[in-house]
């Protein structure tokens, strides 16, 4: 009963970290709207750059961290960071008419869900390879599939309290689900399952495993690609394509439902379908559907929708699986895997998040030529897939129970 409890509460913090790190994006019309906080496109941009690194720092810190203080202390600290960062979006609202306040109340609340990401997701992460031992990549693909339901849940809710007045109603409901969510987990023993679970793999550090690198690039390249789906599609539905609110909406939805689909689906399909295989695919689905958003004009609103269900998609395991990847392979350093990963993810998240401002600012680059070039990066993913994958494996997941039977 205690176990399913932990799970419980574990896999719920997932779903509700997924709500709160999308809650930014999806106000993204309130932010850029003259009625609202009028923000620019690059000061839009630039108020994810505390959030980037926060996140990076966090990451980075949370395997030390977690060794002197516990990770049930540092998950606690997550949850405490991402419920300040909801407080301060709320109380953002109460300065909007004086932007340079209300701007700075933006940029601290970002950076506290920055921290509060770096130091929850991969402690969530060893949490759920420790209950699942014997089936680690499947538990972390089932963990971020909750964390993508999240996600996609944001811009429906978003649309929904715009829709009765009241924006806020958003952070200010995830705010109180994290409040609880503290208090119920407080109670847990969830420090002697997770360091039992890695207690033989602390040692060391990443500067000592070349490989890693490998695997960092990976997820920078990758943070760059799914950081402009999720953060700009909503603007990019409304300037390039002229689309309603709702349809932006839908676009943001459809994009990361398809991520929290796709890695059920992977999930569910692991028997049939090789880790290796879906990791050497799902790069060229992202390449393609950058290319399809260049070539779309306003008349293709619809088509635009389909196409970043595509990148969602093609978005969706590549993060688990990269994780899981490198657990398995970087036995030494497994511990810090995970928040390293995290770490130059979110890099890579600081970098799109922050650069189309600038692009289409001084460079007069329009979204379409900006998604276009992204494709770029899309290849460099999959080019480095391969580097990854070739050291798997032909059955991952098999390889992984036997060595843990």
């Amino acid at each position: 009963m205690a176990r399913c409890t932990e799970v419980a509460a574990v896999y719920g913090a997932g779903l509700i970290q997924g709500v709160a790190l999308v809650t930014f994006p999806a106000a993204s019309a309130i932010f850029t709207s003259a009625n609202q906080y009028g923000l620019s496109s690059t000061q839009y941009g630039g108020m994810f750059v505390p959030q980037a690194i926060a996140a990076v720092g966090s990451s980075l810190l949370g395997a030390g961290l977690t060794r002197g203080l516990g990770a049930k202390r540092i998950y606690l600290l997550g949850l405490a960071a991402n419920l300040l960062a909801m407080a301060l979006l709320v109380a953002s609202r109460f300065v909007v008419n004086e932007h340079a306040l209300a701007y700075t109340v933006l940029l601290v609340a970002t950076g506290c869900l920055g921290a509060g990401f770096g130091l929850t997701v991969p402690t969530l992460n060893t949490f759920a390879a420790a209950f699942f031992p014997r089936k680690a990549d499947r538990a972390l693909l089932v963990l971020n599939a909750l964390l993508g339901s999240g996600t996609a849940l944001a811009p429906i809710f978003i649309a929904l309290f715009v829709g009765l007045g009241h924006w806020w109603g958003l952070p200010a409901s995830v705010g109180v689900l994290i409040l609880l969510l503290l208090g119920f987990s407080a109670w847990l023993p969830l420090d002697q399952r997770a360091q039992t679970g890695s207690a033989d793999t602390t040692q060391g550090g990443l500067a000592i495993a070349p490989r890693f690198w490998v695997f960092a690039a990976f997820a920078l390249l990758y943070g760059v690609c799914e950081t402009m789906n999720g953060n700009w599609v909503s603007l990019y539905m409304t300037q390039q394509m002229h689309a309603s609110a709702a349809q932006a909406s839908l676009a943001l939805t459809v994009f990361w439902g398809m991520v929290t689909v796709g890695r059920i689906f992977f999930a569910a399909m692991e028997k049939w379908l090789p880790e290796r295989t879906v990791c050497r695919a799902l790069p060229l689905l992202v390449a393609a559907a950058f290319i399809a958003t260049a070539w779309l004009g306003p008349s293709h609103k619809v088509l635009g929708i389909l196409t970043f269900a595509l990148a969602g998609l093609g978005c969706s395991a590549l993060l688990p699986l990269v994780i899981s990847f490198g657990q398995a392979e970087l036995k030494t350093i497994a511990a810090s895997v995970a928040g390293g990963l995290i770490a130059f993810y979110q890099i890579g998240y600081g970098i799109a998040a922050f650069g189309v401002g600038p692009l289409q600012a001084r460079a007069g680059l329009s979204l379409n030529a900006i998604y276009g070039g992204t494709s770029v990066v899309a290849i460099a993913l999959a080019a480095f897939a391969l580097l990854i994958v070739r050291r798997q494996p032909s059955s991952f997941t098999e390889q992984n129970h036997e060595s843990e039977g």
